[in-house]
């Protein structure tokens, strides 16, 4: 996944970024998202994000969850009969 597309993003998926400060180098940063900012479905230069560390960047690259494959979620299990939002 390439990180231009929101749906793809979640909080607490492994994801490489672009920092403003690193834009005109391309120089990556890994970490975790911790909350996504651009509120558009989609974005050209990608997903903007703030990691768990602070940091905020666009999303180059979705990383695959190291343990089960998916990542993980917060909040009730839909097939519960429950929503997250309480």
């Amino acid at each position: 996944m390439t990180g231009t597309r929101r749906a793809d993003i979640r909080p607490g998926m492994r994801v490489s970024i672009v920092l403003k400060a690193d834009q005109r180098t391309g120089r990556l940063t890994e970490g975790v998202v911790a909350t996504l900012l651009t509120k558009s479905p989609t974005h050209p230069h990608g997903i903007k994000v703030r990691l768990a560390d602070g940091r905020v960047g666009r999303v180059k690259a979705v990383h695959p969850a190291r343990d089960s494959g998916e990542p993980k979620r917060s909040g009730a299990n839909p097939a519960d009969g429950e929503s997250p939002e309480g």
